[in-house]
């Protein structure tokens, strides 16, 4: 197994830089791991990294700097974006109102030799497969590379679809990185979708290579070119495949989702509610790879029974592979347990969220370390799942106090869930499992910063008073009987408007054994009859007539 290559050409970008960021950037080790370089008139210049950004000097950029730069551009696309000639590197621009040019955004392009090792045999196969992941994950440079494989590897006829020369660079002749791919260049990206069905029409390929699937048009000629027997290569926008079933645009490219009346027969036989969700139609790709990081993918060698399973609210098992230093491909294993190393994710239980591992762990300015309530020690991280409460602000609040915790978006990685009430009520699936896994619970009032900061400094400082997992509140338990209270008001309901005078039986939502056996006792008072239904977490009341 071959180790990464990687080659960039990043002399040729930074010979367009002003005189004083080439220099900041004249290092060997500020460069390996540079992602872009930010060019704002009247601010300090900026290089980016993995989780990090350091200042280029202390002098703003003027407008002579600025200026100077895009003339040795040239000219930009009507996407904002220009290139450099056989080169990976993109150049996007920010304009005031009169359409001048106020800012810079030079994004590194880089040619990854490597990272195909992951999906190789997904590509023997033959199925069209969709990639998805976050921004900066690396979705452009593996399709570059899959497209060469193909090509190069496996003899394939390959037209590649690129969308403001991002792909295989700007110019008329095509980045090596691809291979004998062949290049069809997309002048807006409104018309991909028609440039896409002129690749099928006019030049035979065998497998077609998109970046960015985004817009409905673009779905739709996605389906076209798949029922035509074109083996489809492409990335889309969402993180993963949960996310691309709610989204009405792209759900086509999973199937397509329908609402489905059941007959009565049927609702009994499923144990479900008559009106339930279902796939419409086979997926436009069939195999589908969630990038979690870099060198982290999750596989779904069959996307169909991956989309049932998450309709029908349970959880999907996709194979874990990683990319180790050498170049070979590990599995890792997905059974879920309390361990730290474990990844399995319980299925639409947590909204999924951007990978928390993938930048650097951030490191408190002296000030902020002296400022800290909190007493920090040699312990390993607090780990907080969010449920309601938006992360930024949990991120917020231990950037402002150096605190040693993190968020998460695993239940079996956190060490407590912090959420509002409102968000343990719209997830009763996340509070049963977190009390299975024994994961402690604080729920605050409101999803401000103020009580974000305040729960965190109570949690760290039990953490640092008692090594034990912190017990749930008070505030919890109070969480616990509004959804009690909830739980017995939507019974009554049931009873009263519905079982009582239209003589039909009605099925309530479900809830912990606990809250269901109070129903039960609700219920036995109206001297109604009433069971169990479902399965595990799903299990919930049924109320008969009398």
């Amino acid at each position: 197994m071959k180790p990464k290559r990687i080659t960039d050409d990043l002399d040729r970008l930074l010979e367009l830089l002003p005189p004083a960021v080439q220099q900041a950037l004249a290092t060997t080790d500020s460069r390996e791991q540079l992602l872009e370089v930010v060019l704002d008139l009247g601010r300090v210049p900026e290089a980016r990294y993995p989780g990090r950004a350091l200042a280029l000097g202390d002098q703003c950029l003027n407008r002579h700097d600025l200026q100077s730069t895009v003339d040795r551009l040239g000219q930009f696309g009507a996407d904002n974006r220009a290139g450099i000639e056989r080169t990976l590197h993109r150049i996007s621009a920010i304009r005031n109102r009169q359409r001048e040019v106020v800012g810079l955004t030079c994004r590194v392009g880089r040619a990854v030799f490597g990272t195909v090792a992951m999906v190789r045999d997904l590509l023997d196969s033959g199925q069209s497969l969709l990639l998805m992941g976050r921004p900066g994950v690396g979705k452009t440079t593996a399709l570059r590379e899959i497209a060469r494989v193909l090509a190069d590897d496996l003899q394939r006829r390959v037209v590649v679809i690129d969308t403001s020369n991002e792909i295989a660079g700007d110019g008329d002749i095509p980045h090596p990185a691809i291979g004998r791919a062949r290049r069809m260049q997309v002048a807006l990206p409104e018309h991909q979708h028609q440039v896409m069905i002129e690749a099928v029409e006019n030049h035979m390929p065998e497998v077609i290579v998109i970046d960015e699937i985004g817009t409905e048009l673009e779905a739709l000629a996605a389906r076209t070119i798949a029922e035509r027997g074109v083996q489809l290569v492409a990335t889309a926008h969402g993180n993963a495949l949960a996310n691309l079933i709610k989204n009405p645009t792209l759900s086509d490219l999973v199937g397509g989702i329908q609402s489905v009346t059941l007959g009565d027969e049927e609702a009994r036989r499923r144990r479900t509610q008559k009106t339930v969700l279902e796939r419409a139609a086979e997926p436009t790709f069939p195999v589908a790879v969630e990038m979690n990081t870099r060198h982290r993918w999750s596989i779904h060698a069959d996307v169909a029974a991956t989309v049932d399973l998450l309709l029908r609210g349970q959880s999907s098992r996709p194979q874990l592979r990683e990319l180790d230093s050498d170049g070979s491909v590990r599995l890792v294993d997905a059974e879920p347990s309390r361990s730290p190393s474990s990844r399995a994710r319980p299925a639409l239980a947590v909204v999924p969220l951007p990978d928390p591992k993938a930048p650097s762990p951030r490191v408190a300015s002296p000030a902020e370390e002296s400022a800290a309530p909190v007493e920090r020690s040699n312990q390993a991280l607090l780990q907080v799942l969010c449920c309601g409460i938006t992360p930024q602000l949990v991120d917020q609040a231990i950037r402002r106090h150096g605190w040693p915790a993190r968020w998460v978006d695993d239940l079996h990685e956190a060490d407590v869930v912090l959420s509002i009430r409102q968000g343990l009520g719209q997830q009763p699936a996340l509070r049963r499992q977190a009390r299975d896994s024994r994961v402690p619970i604080l729920v605050i009032k409101s999803d401000t910063l103020p009580q974000v900061e305040r729960a965190l400094e109570r949690l760290l400082t039990r953490r640092a008073s008692s090594p034990q997992d912190p017990p749930l509140t008070s505030e919890s338990q109070a969480g616990d009987r509004e959804d009690a209270l909830a739980a017995l008001e939507e019974c009554r309901l049931a009873v009263e408007k519905v079982v009582l005078p239209l003589g039909r039986p009605v099925e309530l939502l479900p809830r912990s054994e606990q809250v269901r056996q109070m129903q039960v006792d609700l219920v036995t008072r109206y001297r109604l009859r009433s069971d169990v239904f479902g399965q595990a977490d799903q299990q919930r009341l049924r109320v008969y007539p009398p």
